[in-house]
C-alpha cells in the first residue's frame, strides 16, 4: 500500500498503534515527530525518510511539530495477508507497554 499521510498544523497525528509489515516514508512537507517503541522521539523534516519495521513494534507518535502548516509524508507500507494494515492500542496496551518506551517518552516513572 502506497499513500500520503496530511497532519494538520500542530496536530499530534494519530495515537499509539502497529503495522502488520514493515513502513518506509518519505517527508514532502513540514516537520514530525517520530517515535518508535524503545527509541528516543526525534523530528523528521521535509526532504529526509523514515522506517519502521512493523509487526509488534508500536509506532507512538508522528505529530505535526509545526503550527503554521500541515505536514506531508508519504508511505509505503508492505501489509501481511488478512492483516489490518494499522491497529490502534487500547488504553490497557498503552499502560502495560510504557516501559518499553525511551524514558524521555515514558508516560508514568
Amino acid at each position: 500500500m502506497v499513500g500520503v499521510v496530511t497532519v494538520p498544523p500542530g496536530d499530534a497525528g494519530s495515537g499509539p498503534h502497529r503495522h502488520s509489515g514493515p513502513v518506509f516514508g518519505y517527508v514532502l512537507e513540514g516537520e514530525i515527530l517520530f517515535e518508535l517503541e524503545g527509541e528516543e522521539p526525534y523530528p523528521i523534516k521535509a526532504g529526509e525518510a523514515f522506517w519502521e519495521p512493523g509487526g509488534e513494534v508500536v509506532h507512538y507518535q508522528a505529530g505535526n511539530l509545526r503550527d503554521d502548516i500541515a505536514s506531508k509524508f508519504v508511505v509505503c507500507m508492505a501489509c501481511a495477508p488478512d492483516v489490518p494494515m494499522l491497529t490502534f492500542l487500547d488504553e490497557d496496551e498503552i499502560r502495560e507497554r510504557d516501559h518499553l518506551r525511551h524514558p524521555t517518552a515514558r508516560k508514568s516513572s
